[in-house]
């Protein structure tokens, strides 16, 4: 006995990570054990629930075809009415109709509903009602409930929604005719007129529930079982106990029948016991639901039960001792591994676990291993793109404010306002104040495209101004582009250099055109900046790509500069390229991702 409590002890403290790995192996092992004795009863029970699974799915399919060859008749009927010519004229706006004509029409209508409810005792009523007011029915005198309006009855308003296809109402009392009301079910169709567009009225026929019970009622699901029937909104058209349901004294699973797909079946399981529903859609929204009660299916669960018992009580002592030798084998480099990710949640991410054998627990280690280091890498590269996002935020931060540019504006303010070219000083300080106010604006990194072609425009007009007849731009920017975003200032780099270093020593010898372009060309947009300057050779080129060198410092931001700028924020795949000509000009491409 004092063995005995010694080993429970510790075996089981749930403290270590060997407790546990025994416990579980103890467990998996008894699990493996009753699943086996377990199996051919489950199967047994699986096989027969099954086969009634598929025995009702026939059967409630029949019974489907059998409702919906029924409302095929019915819909068969309202194309009869569809196609007559004296419905279709009755209904119609016609108002060369007299009287005695009127009559006429509706003896004729009449005598051809009588003659259709002679031939289906199953039919209550057949009625339509025109929108021009006019309605007839298989009776020749026919007096309408003052208290309904016919355009609130639910069976009007669905056929007027469908525009022409049949509608099936729920079970309803119909009580549009006077001193009269009849537990129906009601089939409406909008009638149109011979052009098929405009709709001239609605067509009902209203049936009696006794076909729905006479097709449902004969139906075997065994002692118990039984198929019910409920429409789209969940009211019940057909139940073999529905005045216990209206009642109150018994319920029925409605929620979860409407819920469940066609063809498709689950159980439920409460005091009346353990049932299987399988449900079938109708064309018309109406749910078929058959119901079987499994204790009718599964014969005596005794000897199967005896037989589970005896199979676990002998797995249990085998799962122990198989569980406590296999538990000490795996809990030492598993503890090892604990131990590492401890020192790497302290911020240590130079560690590296040890590797054993590559068993799953060896592939877990350096699994752990390679994550480590990848969180090294990555927690490095993100400190050198955050140091380098802030240089390009200060290069572009100094680029904002040019004081040789500012310089200059104003002293050709100060110009033009001696010479009392009042509203070229207006135009010029305008331009400015708009230029710098977009400039010092610094919630967004991103801004419209529209913004940007407003700031550039300003920034062009500056230099026109100052530069006269020697400078001309054209601005070409798609529409569809000026909604999406890019990053600020993006564009004045590159014009600001095509002026000062492409343009500008042209000056006194011809004009310096400066061409802005934007397209959207599949998911990316371009730009393209382009001067008819004197242009680069492939060496002073490959050295601004390399180096930034071409632009003053003083005066812009470096091309190199601009172009990691859009790398480091819309990725590696974007960028700019530059193409030049010496004596022909330079032609910049910015290409950046469509962002709405």
């Amino acid at each position: 006995m004092p063995n005995k409590r010694a080993f429970r002890f510790h075996l089981f403290p749930l403290k270590s990570i060997q407790s546990n790995i025994s416990l579980a192996f103890s467990c998996l092992i008894l699990a493996a054990i009753l699943l086996t004795s377990l199996v051919s009863y489950q199967l047994s029970v699986d096989a027969v629930e099954r086969n009634s699974q598929g025995y009702i799915e026939e059967i409630i399919k029949q019974v489907n075809t059998n409702i919906q060859s029924y409302v095929d008749n019915m819909e068969n009927i309202s194309l009869l009415a569809l196609t007559n010519k004296d419905v279709k004229y009755y209904i119609s706006d016609n108002n060369f109709i007299s009287a005695d004509g009127r009559r006429i029409y509706e003896k004729r209508i009449s005598d051809l509903f009588q003659a259709i409810l002679y031939t289906r005792k199953d039919i209550a009523s057949i009625m339509v009602f025109g929108y021009n007011g006019r309605y007839v029915s298989d009776r020749r005198i026919t007096t309408l409930n003052p208290n309904t309006r016919i355009e609130e009855q639910s069976w009007y308003r669905m056929a007027k929604s469908e525009a022409g296809k049949s509608v099936i109402s729920s079970p309803h009392v119909q009580n549009i005719i006077k001193n009269e009301y009849r537990w129906v079910v009601s089939l409406s169709r909008e009638l149109k007129s011979t052009d098929g567009i405009t709709a001239e009225g609605v067509f009902l026929v209203d049936l009696n529930l006794s076909i729905i019970n006479d097709i449902c009622s004969n139906i075997n699901l065994g002692k118990k079982g039984y198929l019910f029937i409920v429409d789209q909104e969940g009211h019940i058209v057909y139940h073999p106990q529905q005045q216990l349901i209206d009642s109150k004294l018994r319920t029925e699973k409605i929620t979860e029948v409407i819920g469940t797909e066609s063809g498709s079946s689950f159980t439920a399981e409460d005091g009346e016991g353990k049932r299987i529903y399988s449900v079938q859609d109708t064309s018309f929204g109406w749910k078929i639901a058959g119901v079987a009660y499994t204790d009718e299916l599964i014969a005596s669960k005794e000897e199967l039960r005896n037989s589970i018992i005896v199979y676990a009580l002998c797995g249990l002592a085998i799962a122990l001792l198989i569980s406590v030798w296999l538990s000490h084998r795996f809990s030492k480099p598993i503890k090892d591994l604990q131990t590492d990710m401890k020192l790497v949640e302290k911020g240590n991410f130079d560690i590296q676990t040890e590797i054993g054998e590559m068993n799953e627990i060896g592939q877990l280690g350096r699994s752990f291993n390679m994550m480590v280091s990848r969180i090294k890498t990555l927690m490095q590269e993100l400190i050198r793109n955050q140091e380098s996002k802030r240089k390009s935020e200060l290069l572009l931060l100094q680029s904002q404010i040019n004081p040789h540019f500012l310089y200059n504006t104003l002293d050709s303010i100060v110009w033009m306002a001696e010479q009392k070219q009042h509203e070229e000083v207006v135009l010029m300080t305008s331009a400015l104040a708009k230029l710098f106010r977009a400039s010092i604006t610094k919630d967004k990194e991103l801004v419209p495209i529209r913004i940007e072609i407003e700031h550039i425009t300003n920034y062009l007009l500056i230099q026109k101004m100052r530069y006269t007849t020697e400078l001309e731009y054209l601005i070409d920017i798609d529409e569809e582009i000026l909604d999406f975003q890019t990053l600020k200032i993006l564009l004045q780099p590159f014009v600001e250099n095509a002026i000062y270093h492409g343009i500008r020593n042209k000056f006194g010898i011809g004009d310096g055109v400066i061409t802005i372009r934007g397209r959207l060309i599949k998911d990316q947009i371009v730009f393209e900046v382009e001067d008819n300057g004197f242009g680069m050779t492939p060496e002073q080129l490959g050295r601004i790509l390399i180096t930034g060198e071409g632009a003053n410092r003083n005066q812009g931001i470096g091309i190199s500069n601009v172009n990691e700028r859009i790398k480091l924020y819309f990725g590696h795949e974007y960028g700019i390229q530059i193409r030049s000509e010496i004596e022909v000009g330079t032609c910049v491409t910015i290409t950046i991702p469509k962002l709405a």
